[in-house]
């Protein structure tokens, strides 16, 4: 019987799904399924038709519910980690010797290397919770995980308004990182199992389009913290008890996150077959929870994996500098405290236009994603240029613009996550995938506040902007050798007999895009 026979009639369970799934599949797999992907045990080997009407509809609920709240948790993700470039604006500095002037200069000189590490600390945690939360997220049921860290995260937040030294914020700002991992990870293996290939791209740029969102909405939260001029805290205290807060309620929803379509509680059971037969023909399987070390040993010789890794650990140097130093490099020019926190408007604006133009464009257009992703390079270097050269006189108009223009670095991430996510298949090797991606996030915002030499202001911070440049490079040149890479491997398989029963058959046998030839990679 097809799926769409089986969604046409209302009339029972009988005709809902197959005599072999007439029971919702348990939520938690037995250990015989663990080695297998958990998709098999409910639509089996062999394709389904499916009526178009009803995957519209399923592709709207899966819409309905994830989307919207993976659009606020890495939103406050990034807004979690960006509010402290504004908190320094606000007095977090001087409240906790984050700058140290050396008055036997002339003219006296600033210190920012504490302010540099607090930065990075952030990331070093982030790598550090790395391998235990991208284990758990795999081995053990998706929701209670999530929601489990997701609250503890968010007491952590709240807690930075405890901080009273340099050293306090340190140990918050690992920690912090260090529970704040799993959201990244487990939001690209949410998607990856969730929609197809053609599907990814739009989707993931929709969550990762809060990085330009939440700097709009945490700028005019900040804007709003500035007004408050009395009470027995102080503002940037408010920021993260607020921060804290509304990830708490993110927490909450992170409970109710299904495994996988398999067991989507929103869903119908003739929805959920149709939700995962819809993924056959993607060969990228859905989730399988037992961690193969073959994957493992495939993932880490592939070049495939350390392309993406060197073009994501490259392109995020601009975010660990923008987010963390940009409010203060903008207050250079002459302008004020509120000034600058404004100025993140543009900022966001492009960052969040840009993303979702991207990914609209991907789900329309077939194989343009790295194309895209190296046009999306050329502002950014050409905002460095523009801070870097132009003159730093009171009120600047063209620093800023180059400030500005240095938001579609957003777009060439998303995009960076998007290719490698779409280009991977089995569930350990995806997992090894986002780890991958993950680790190189961490890496190019640990380098970012590095770049930045206080010492060295009159000169506008030049092995910045030259370390920037030359960071969008290397982007550039890895994602040409990707292309080149996937290209010439569509190009064999291209060359090769298709079994249609054959490849119904390895859709859902966990299999790596090396081992299933019928797999096909996006450019």
């Amino acid at each position: 019987m097809s799926v769409s026979d089986a969604a046409r009639d209302e009339k029972g369970p009988e005709t809902t799904s197959p005599p072999e799934n007439r029971h919702d599949p348990p939520s938690e797999p037995s250990s015989l399924s663990l080695d297998k992907d958990i998709a098999i045990g409910l639509v089996g080997e062999h394709a389904r038709e499916i009526d178009p009407v009803v995957e519209a509809r399923v592709l709207r609920k899966i819409d309905s519910f994830l989307i919207p709240a993976m659009i606020c948790g890495y939103g406050l993700v990034y807004y979690d980690k960006a509010i402290l470039g504004s908190a320094v604006l606000f007095g977090m500095t001087s409240d906790l010797s984050l700058s140290v002037v050396d008055t036997s200069t002339t003219p006296p000189t600033t210190d920012t290397t504490r302010l540099s590490w607090a930065t990075s600390l952030f990331y070093f945690g982030m790598l550090a919770g790395l391998y235990p939360m991208t284990f758990a997220l795999q081995r053990f049921n998706l929701g209670r995980i999530l929601g489990g860290v997701v609250i503890f995260w968010s007491l952590v937040c709240m807690l930075t308004a405890t901080v009273t030294s340099w050293r306090g914020l340190y140990a918050q700002r690992f920690f912090l990182g260090f529970v704040e991992s799993i959201i990244p990870t487990g939001f690209m293996c949410i998607v990856s199992s969730y929609y197809t290939q053609g599907e990814q791209a739009l989707r993931q740029s929709w969550w990762f389009s809060s990085t330009g969102l939440f700097t709009i909405i945490g700028g005019a939260l900040n804007y709003g913290f500035a007004q408050i001029t009395s009470g027995d805290l102080k503002r940037w205290q408010y920021i993260y008890i607020l921060a804290g807060c509304l990830t708490f309620l993110f927490g909450i929803w992170c409970f109710l996150i299904p495994n996988s379509p398999v067991s989507a509680f929103f869903l119908t059971p003739t929805e959920r077959i149709v939700a995962v037969e819809r993924l056959r023909k993607g060969q990228t399987g859905v989730r399988c929870q037992k961690i193969k070390t073959s994957q493992l040993k495939e993932a880490f010789l592939d070049i495939k994996l350390w392309l993406v890794f060197l073009m994501m650990g490259s392109a995020y140097t601009v975010n660990g500098a923008v987010s963390g130093f940009g409010p203060l490099i903008v207050s250079t020019f002459g302008w004020t405290t509120l000034q600058s926190i404004l100025f993140q408007f543009p900022l966001g604006g492009l960052c969040l236009i840009d993303i979702l133009l991207c990914g609209y464009l991907c789900s329309k257009f077939k194989d343009i994603r790295i194309i895209l992703l190296i046009l999306n390079c050329f502002p950014v270097i050409a905002g460095c240029v523009m801070i870097w050269k132009s003159k730093w006189t009171y009120h600047a108009a063209a620093p800023v613009v180059g400030y500005s223009i240095t938001g579609t670095f957003g777009a060439v991430v998303s995009l960076t996550i998007v290719i490698g996510m779409s280009n991977v298949a089995g569930a350990t090797k995806k997992s090894a995938m986002a780890a991958a991606i993950f680790v190189a996030y961490c890496v190019g915002n640990i380098v970012g506040p590095q770049l930045i030499n206080s010492k060295r202001k009159n000169e506008h911070y030049p092995e910045l902007w030259t370390g920037l440049i030359i960071c969008y490079c290397i982007t550039i040149a890895a994602a040409t050798a990707l292309y080149y890479v996937l290209w010439r491997e569509n190009k064999k398989r291209e060359a090769l007999p298709i079994d249609e029963e054959e490849r119904d058959r390895c859709a859902f046998r966990d299999l790596t895009d090396k081992e299933n030839l019928y797999f096909r990679y996006v450019l």
